[in-house]
């Protein structure tokens, strides 16, 4: 683990003061919690679905031709 340091709010720092007295934990501890909940947050809206273009056909028509292309013998 490594030390940083960063720049906030009074009021932000007051808030993490306040929530580690109230949960007797250190303000470090809750503030490693909240970054790892902000990137969870973050990955999860940014991720693409897996399956995105595993179906790449390499043609491009088939908006046009997608009934003929479905309906296709």
């Amino acid at each position: 683990m490594k030390r940083t340091t960063i720049f906030a709010e009074d009021g932000l720092l007051d808030e993490f003061k306040s929530l580690s007295a109230e949960e007797n934990r250190s303000v470090a501890d809750i503030v490693r919690e909240a970054m790892e909940e902000y990137l969870k947050r973050k990955r999860k809206t940014v991720r693409k679905f897996s399956f995105v273009g595993i179906g790449n056909s390499g043609r491009r028509d088939v908006a046009e031709e997608h009934e003929r292309l479905l309906w296709k013998n």
